[in-house]
């Protein structure tokens, strides 16, 4: 098959210990997955079914990168997120059965251009430009699922070194198992989506000239430094 124009590359993530990357097919996000942090932004937790939204595979850009300050936008946030990395097909599988999909795990930013995606939830409408726009999936390299446990750790993000956000993966609302089972109910899940699964409260703005730096314990930290507007 040929094109008119010039195919992008498939955009891949890095794995710890593999030579090739992980190939990005689709990314789910997962919106208000910590009690604390559907409170800050005004809202009670959904406790009866997850909710979705969706960015772009061409959104990602690697950890450690510096990006522009994106456009349109003066209240630029950063959340932070686990990342679950699937690397089987299923289709309406269980949470029983859903560890057995997981490529892996990382650290994950969703940055977020929060005055439009406020001003697009006021009016009743779509996400897409405050939350699916270039340089906005952030990724650090993969941990594989062998080498990694959900249990009790520390997630948290700091901005030129202050702490912003700081909980612990057993206060996600909905737990991976849950959230693989229910999105595999509408989608046929595959390998290269990712998950990002919800940020702790304690979003905020950053400005050019910030250097993010978010972790989870036992993953390779994610890392980004906010350059000026383009």
């Amino acid at each position: 098959m040929t094109y008119l124009f010039e195919v992008a590359d498939v955009p891949g993530v890095t794995v710890l210990g593999e030579p090739d990357c992980f190939p990005i097919g689709r990314i789910f996000c997962v919106g208000r997955n910590y009690e604390a942090h559907a409170t800050e932004m005004g809202f009670k937790v959904d406790r009866e079914a997850p909710f979705y939204f969706n960015k772009a595979a061409s959104t990602f850009v690697a950890s450690g990168s510096t990006i522009p300050y994106p456009p349109g936008t003066s209240n630029y946030h950063y959340e932070m997120e686990l990342v679950v990395a699937i690397g089987k097909q299923a289709f309406q599988i269980s949470e029983a059965e859903a560890g057995s999909i997981i490529y892996g795990f990382a650290c994950g930013l969703d940055m977020t251009r929060r005055d439009l995606q406020l001003v697009a939830r006021e009016k009743g409408r779509p996400w897409d430009l405050g939350k699916d726009f270039e340089q906005s999936a952030v990724v650090a390299p993969i941990t594989k699922a062998a080498q990694f446990a959900i249990e009790n750790q520390r997630i948290s993000l700091s901005v030129n070194g202050e702490i912003k956000q700081d909980q612990v993966l057993a206060d996600l609302v909905w737990s991976v198992p849950e959230l693989i089972a229910d999105l595999s109910r509408f989608y046929h899940l595959a390998p290269g989506d990712l998950i990002f699964t919800g940020t702790p409260a304690g979003v905020g703005p950053v400005v050019a000239g910030d250097t993010l730096e978010g972790t989870i314990d036992g993953l390779t930290p994610v890392q980004l430094v906010i350059g000026p507007g383009e």
